[in-house]
C-alpha cells in the first residue's frame, strides 16, 4: 500500500471502479434538490436531477463539503500515518479546497497537500489518475502535490452544451444569452481558463452534427498531446452522439485510451442534459 493516499472530489468524475483500483478515494459534493440534499455519486444521479427540473422547473444547487467533512474524510488515513494528496475542483468554481485546506490543520503530524486543479470534471480525474501513479511509485506527498501543480495549466477542459437553460438558472449565463442561443439553436462551446468556465466558439444545428465537429476542432487546436489518456465526459446524451465523438478522439491516434464516462450530478446540475465534452492534457 503507498504511503501516501491520494483523494479528490466528486467532480473529478472518475468511474468508480477506476477510482477502486487506484485506491482513490472520493469526497461527495453535495446536491439540493428543493428541501432534500444529497451526496453526489452516493445516493443521487443524473437523471433523478433532470426528472427533477422536468417535474418542478426547478434546477438544483450545489455546495462543497464543510471543514468538518473534510477532518472526518482525512482522520481514517491520518491515523495510518499516511500523507494525503488531496485533489479538487477550482477554487474559482467551488470552496472545497479551500474547505480541505482547513481541515489540513488539525493533522500536525502528517502531511497533507491540497491542489487546485483549475479544473472541473474529468480535467480533475485526468491529474487524479496521475497522483495515483506518482503515488504507486512511491513519490512523496510533497513531490505529487508538486509535479500535479505543474501539470494544471495542461490540462485541456471543454464541453458543447446542448441548452443554456441550466447555465441560465444557475446563474453561469444571462437570460438574453440563454433565449438567443435557444432561439437560434446554438450550442455554445464552454472552455475551463484559468480555472474558470467561459464561453468560446458557438455551434449551429443537432448535436449529432455538432458534437463530432466540436471534437475535431478542440483536438485540431493543439499539437502535441499526452498520449495515455483521454475522457469523453457526457451528460444524458444520445448513444449515437456520445459514439461519434468517441470515433473522432480514436480515430485521431493521440491517446493509448479513450475513457467513455456519465458525468457526476454537479457536473449535470450546471451543464444540463446533452452536454459533452472532450478532456485530455497536452505536453509542455
Amino acid at each position: 500500500m503507498p504511503n501516501v493516499k491520494i483523494l479528490a472530489d466528486s467532480t473529478s468524475d472518475l468511474p468508480r471502479g477506476l477510482a477502486e483500483s487506484m485506491d482513490i478515494g472520493i469526497m461527495p459534493l453535495y446536491v439540493l434538490l428543493g428541501e432534500k440534499t444529497y451526496r453526489d455519486g452516493v445516493d443521487i444521479d443524473q437523471e433523478r436531477i433532470f426528472a427533477h427540473f422536468d417535474r418542478m422547473q426547478q434546477t438544483p444547487t450545489t455546495s462543497a463539503p464543510s471543514v468538518q467533512d473534510f477532518t472526518d474524510f482525512f482522520a481514517p488515513y491520518a491515523r495510518q500515518k499516511r500523507d494525503i494528496v488531496f485533489i479538487g475542483i477550482s477554487a474559482d468554481m467551488s470552496a472545497t479546497c479551500q474547505n480541505a485546506m482547513l481541515a489540513a490543520r488539525e493533522f500536525p503530524d502528517v502531511t497533507i497537500r491540497v491542489v487546485d486543479s483549475r479544473s472541473l470534471s474529468s480535467g480533475i480525474g485526468l491529474l487524479v489518475i496521475k497522483a495515483a501513479q506518482f503515488s504507486a511509485d512511491g513519490c512523496t506527498a510533497d513531490d505529487i502535490a508538486d509535479r500535479i501543480t505543474a501539470m494544471t495549466p495542461r490540462v485541456r477542459a471543454s464541453f458543447v452544451i446542448d441548452t443554456l437553460t441550466y447555465l441560465y438558472r444557475g446563474g453561469r449565463c444571462s437570460r438574453l444569452q440563454m433565449m438567443g442561443a435557444n432561439a437560434l439553436n446554438l450550442k455554445p462551446r464552454i472552455v475551463v481558463r484559468d480555472g474558470r468556465m467561459s464561453p468560446d466558439e458557438k455551434y449551429r444545428g443537432r448535436m449529432i452534427r455538432v458534437a463530432p465537429r466540436y471534437a475535431r476542432q478542440t483536438l485540431g487546436e493543439e499539437r502535441s498531446f499526452d498520449p495515455e489518456r483521454a475522457f469523453v465526459t457526457h451528460s444524458r446524451c444520445e448513444p449515437e452522439v456520445v459514439e461519434s465523438v468517441m470515433e473522432v478522439v480514436r480515430s485521431s491516434g493521440h491517446f493509448d485510451e479513450v475513457i467513455d464516462v456519465d458525468c457526476g450530478s454537479v457536473i449535470a446540475s450546471h451543464c444540463g442534459p446533452g452536454t459533452i465534452g472532450v478532456l485530455f492534457i497536452v505536453r509542455p
